[in-house]
């Protein structure tokens, strides 16, 4: 069994998984694209945005982030997704207010500090503003960054780029609740000017140093909240004369702080970064899906049914702020897997070689001596840790 912890950035959410002690994390985890889809489903899986592993490090730093899409893919870097790690490593380390982390992402070395009022305030590095870095086929305009205009669905946009580590486009607009998101961020998503996709984002200038702004994540579609986002979108801003050099940035999920001091500065993101709950993976949601239930064969009437049934497929429990996920998996190699929730409804169909021995075997070893306060504690476990090490209430 494995375990994860799940972390929210204003409601960008994300499931952790802590590898920094395994020499080959990568493949340890035994994630690939569809594992994670699984995992990140909110009906069939734990459910999130991403998923993210804490690695060792490979070029000097403390230690190495990686992080995927809830579509598999995986992105150079999430803002949002970076401070969800800087907390959870302070919540699993106990580390106290001014600790920096030095965590190597494939945008580069990025330094997130915990603050003492429990928000993550990160170093995101200078953007990138030259066309070929976003990467975009867009002109360098005469803000200083690329800017020009795109036709999607018979509507033009007047749009900038700016590259976090990972690309964005930025549409000012007038009235941000007035936009289709799903049509026109899906569209802007694919859109040829972006060889490599983007990020889309449509924000409102209230005023110099308030905006607000909505996300169409590349590989995830709408979400409540894009770090990487908000800093691409004050950057742009800037540049386009809307706004200060410091401000407010209000997503749907709530407020960052962003702040930049222009050329060859690096963006600085403020914001909160919270836990969720604490739980346990069983082998058989990150395995192959559960096989197509094969018609029961006909039994001798003369042979009593066997009682002994396969314990129900995988499922998660919440309990307070902890999760326990339990189930079955395995099949006997050599013969056709049997859904035996369903197949052996009247008895076991192949007790000589059950394809759930292994899973029940797994269950039995869990629960074996254990009281359901006894369980309950061994998945309360970590989070009540984590809650001595004081993370304080109003954190902003």
């Amino acid at each position: 069994m494995l375990q994860f912890s799940k972390y929210q950035g204003l409601g960008n959410d994300f499931l952790l998984l802590d590898g920094r002690d395994l020499e080959d994390g990568d493949r340890a985890f035994g994630l690939d694209a569809e594992a994670v889809r699984r995992l990140c489903d909110r009906r069939f899986g734990v459910g999130g945005d991403g998923v993210i592993l804490a690695l060792p490090p490979r070029q000097g730093g403390e230690l190495r982030m990686r992080i995927f899409n809830a579509d598999g893919s995986e992105p150079e870097m999430c803002g949002n997704g970076i401070r969800c790690l800087a907390r959870f490593l302070a919540d699993s380390d106990g580390d106290e207010p001014g600790r920096t982390w030095q965590v190597e992402t494939l945008a580069g070395r990025i330094v997130p500090e915990l603050r003492p009022d429990g928000t993550i305030r990160v170093d995101m590095g200078p953007p990138f503003l030259e066309p070929a870095a976003v990467p975009t086929t867009l002109p360098l305009g005469p803000a200083g960054l690329p800017q020009g205009e795109l036709e999607v669905e018979g509507h033009i946009f007047t749009v900038a780029a700016a590259g976090m580590g990972n690309p964005h486009v930025v549409i000012p607009v007038a009235d941000v609740e007035a936009v289709q998101l799903e049509r026109f961020g899906a569209a802007l998503e694919r859109h040829p000017a972006f060889p490599a996709r983007t990020n889309v984002h449509f924000v409102q200038v209230l005023s110099p140093e308030h905006l607000v702004m909505r996300v169409w994540e590349r590989g995830a579609g709408p979400t409540l909240a894009c770090g990487t986002g908000a800093c691409a979108t004050l950057v742009a801003c800037h540049r386009l004369g809307l706004c200060d050099s410091r401000a407010r940035l209000d997503l749907p999920g709530g407020p960052l702080w962003i702040e930049w001091a222009g050329e060859g500065a690096p963006v600085i993101m403020s914001g909160p970064a919270e836990a969720v709950f604490d739980g346990v993976l069983v082998p058989g949601l990150l395995g192959e899906p559960a096989a197509i239930p094969q018609p029961p064969a006909v039994e001798s009437l003369d042979s009593p049914p066997t009682l002994l049934r396969d314990p129900a497929p995988a499922t998660a429990v919440a309990i307070g702020s902890s999760a326990v996920a339990t189930g079955s998996s395995a099949s006997a190699p050599a013969l056709p897997t049997i859904d035996c929730a369903t197949a052996c409804g009247n008895g076991c169909l192949r007790p000589e070689a059950c394809s759930s021995a292994e899973a029940r075997a797994r269950v039995a070893a869990l629960l074996e001596g254990r009281s359901l306060d006894e369980l309950v504690a061994l998945a309360t476990a970590t989070a009540e840790r984590r809650s001595l090490n004081g993370r304080p209430d109003d954190a902003a």
